[in-house]
């Protein structure tokens, strides 16, 4: 399954949901806000939200600064 994540295309072997890509991208502790095709997913809701081929992903991570 190809998706674009971030804006880079990444291939995974499977259909997976949101949680299961950031998992395996080893990104989970730093993501703080996903969206899949420009809308916004909850957190709540990545554990059952299945991307799809050529879907585009966006995780955000917050970063402090001052």
């Amino acid at each position: 399954m190809n998706l674009i994540v971030n804006g880079e295309e990444k291939n995974f072997e499977k259909d997976s949901t949101l949680e299961e890509i950031i998992h395996e991208l080893k990104i989970e502790e730093k993501v703080m806000a996903a969206a899949v095709n420009m809308e916004i997913v909850k957190k709540d809701e990545w554990n059952s939200f299945v991307v799809r081929e050529n879907d585009k992903l966006e995780l955000l991570q917050f970063v402090g600064g001052g």
